[in-house]
């Protein structure tokens, strides 16, 4: 199992949650799909939920803030200074939407919205320091920034954290980046280019891809709970992999990454 202890690297993907309108009804949801433990609840946090995996903590769901918004999964970026990075994500065109804030004794963290629109959190980690299972099955594997305004993505991630790109796929049926942050000596995360897919557009936005070891099966058993199909499973060089939206409309990607097909 991969476990971390220590707070994750600025800029790394360090945290994933979800807000819906019930979180303890999605959060049996969850736990019937990835086997997931579920603490927490209590007023004190907000009715925020931990999820843990053997024991670990592997994600949150908690409650909307705001009525009427879309149920959604949030990528947080790690930071060593939270105030800091709000002041760079305004200076390189983002918007601070909710300036940092104390969450108890586990951290500082801040709600952004990059020069694209793409909404993410910031956290700079105290006695949680994030995510102490990942890449296993049931666990958050990978972040990507899905976005049809690509190079002024770079740009704004580049300012704000630091990042370097390595660009993958053909340009024509693909444009993809995967970023990584400073002093790190691989790939943290990626961004793809909408402009170039099918479909209606969409506005930009973080997906989460959690680590299923049988995606087929997680497919079946996620609509068989109440989600609903967005993508339907297809290989690829990174994966078999497919997208859904959970029963309370939170849409999130499910991959095997044992499961190879093709190059890159």
């Amino acid at each position: 199992m991969a476990v971390r202890n220590e707070a994750w690297p600025a800029g790394t993907p360090c945290w994933v949650d979800c807000q819906v309108d019930d979180p303890v009804k999605e959060s049996e949801f969850y736990a019937s799909l990835f086997g997931w433990e579920i603490q927490g609840g209590d007023a004190e946090a907000g009715g925020y939920l931990m999820a843990l995996k053997d024991g670990r903590a592997v994600a949150g769901i908690g409650p909307k803030q705001q009525a009427g918004t879309l149920s959604v999964w949030t990528t947080y970026l790690a930071a060593d200074d939270a105030d800091a990075v709000a002041e760079k994500v305004a200076a390189a065109g983002g918007q601070v939407m909710v300036p940092a804030f104390d969450v108890l004794d586990a951290g500082r963290m801040v709600v952004a919205a990059d020069a694209t629109g793409g909404v993410f959190a910031v956290w700079e980690a105290r006695n949680h320091t994030g995510a102490a299972v990942y890449g296993e099955h049931g666990s958050y594997c990978w972040n990507e920034l899905h976005t049809r305004e690509f190079e002024a993505a770079q740009k704004f991630y580049a300012e704000v954290f630091g990042y370097s790109y390595e660009d993958v796929g053909d340009g024509t049926t693909m444009r993809y980046a995967m970023f990584t942050p400073p002093g790190a000596d691989h790939a943290a995360g990626g961004m793809n280019d909408d402009t170039v897919t099918l479909g209606e557009p969409m506005p930009s936005y973080w997906l989460t891809w959690f680590q299923y070891d049988d995606v087929d099966e997680g497919v079946r058993r996620a609509e068989e709970l109440g989600a609903s199909t967005l993508m339907p499973v297809s290989d690829s060089p990174v994966g078999r992999m497919a997208v859904v939206a959970g029963p309370q409309g939170e849409t999130f990607g499910l991959i095997d990454t044992n499961v190879r097909v093709g190059e890159m």
